[in-house]
């Protein structure tokens, strides 16, 4: 096997990646800083001779995942989502160990992202302590995980690739989004409901809906690789309201084309004629590629109200997608 960064001759180049499809991508790296516990002291109780090590350390490993393109000559530049840099102190042994995330909606993954992060911050490291002690040892830079794109899941303890399974592909699909009802601790109302009325209304639908948590990265990776992966019509439900873990249109807006505010307000105009609290949905309608993503309300029947809502333009919002006349 060849490297993708060499060409047929051998000669560098920079991977084409301008046919993969947008997804959510994430990326864990590590590295450890060692040094004398009485070094380690000092920079955690007198801040060290240059100041608050661990603050600036995080802050350069922050920019310097921003910066990866401009360092890593064959790497593309990737509009981040998130980047983040944790350092934990072990006081006994003398070792700071360095953990930064860094996550995107892009084509390709941001492993040199991560990688960089955690690379800049135990640098950093050393500067900052360089001045109490000059042997100090930056060991252990290394990729923990990575998600997203066609290759799926690879993390360390798992010892290899472990793609990510398989949707079946079908026109339609649900998504349920509660916490609650994955782990099994509620039954699932309103995504089985769904199913039934797009299957009534002539949609070749997945027989059950996808059950997932209130967490951001899985809903927006689960509805990049539906669209992706050719589903036309992705209905999500719950996950629209305002409590801290409503997290569903969040996560759409981080995988869409455009916006269709048309028919969200449509929906919101639907539950208003039953009962204000419908002001409150935030759901959102929008486009990536040729799919159209529709977020209703977790409730049986604020979902089925707003599927009902917009049920009869549907067809015709798909057929434009796909390339149709008004």
């Amino acid at each position: 096997m060849k490297p993708s960064h060499l060409g047929a001759g051998g000669e560098p180049r920079m991977v084409g990646v301008g046919v993969k499809p947008v997804t959510a991508r994430r990326a864990v790296a590590a590295a450890s800083v060692r040094m004398r516990p009485e070094v380690l002291a000092s920079l955690l109780d007198a801040g060290g001779p240059k100041g608050d090590a661990f603050v600036v350390a995080r802050l350069a490993g922050i920019a310097a995942a921003k910066r990866t393109s401009e360092l890593i000559p064959l790497c593309h530049p990737i509009p981040l989502d998130v980047v983040d840099v944790e350092l934990t102190a072990d006081r006994e042994a003398g070792v700071v160990t360095i953990q930064a995330e860094a996550r995107a909606t892009a084509r390709t993954g941001v492993e040199m992202e991560a990688l960089t992060a955690a690379s800049v911050a135990a640098l950093t490291m050393y500067d900052m302590a360089k001045a109490l002690q000059r042997d100090i040892v930056i060991e252990r830079v290394e990729l923990l995980t990575k998600e997203g794109g066609r290759s799926g899941v690879w993390s360390k303890e798992g010892g290899g690739a472990a793609p990510t399974p398989e949707i079946a592909v079908h026109e339609a699909a649900v998504i349920t989004c509660s916490t609650r009802a994955a782990a099994g601790e509620r039954p699932d109302e309103s995504g089985p409901a769904v199913v039934a009325a797009l299957r009534e209304a002539g949609f070749e639908v997945a027989p059950e809906p996808i059950l997932l948590p209130d967490d951001e990265d899985l809903i927006a990776m689960t509805l990049a690789r539906l669209a992706d992966g050719g589903a036309r019509l992705i209905i999500t439900s719950g996950g629209t309201g305002l409590t801290p873990g409503d997290r569903t249109p969040a996560a759409t807006l981080r995988v869409l084309d455009r916006e269709v505010p048309g028919l969200a307000e449509l929906m919101r105009a639907a539950g208003l004629a039953s009962t204000p609290m419908a002001s409150l949905s935030r759901g959102v309608v929008g486009s990536r590629g040729d799919s159209l993503i529709v977020n209703v309300p977790g409730s049986p029947r604020g979902a089925m109200e707003s599927l009902q809502a917009v049920m009869p333009v549907l067809r015709h919002a798909l057929q434009q997608l796909g390339g149709g006349d008004h």
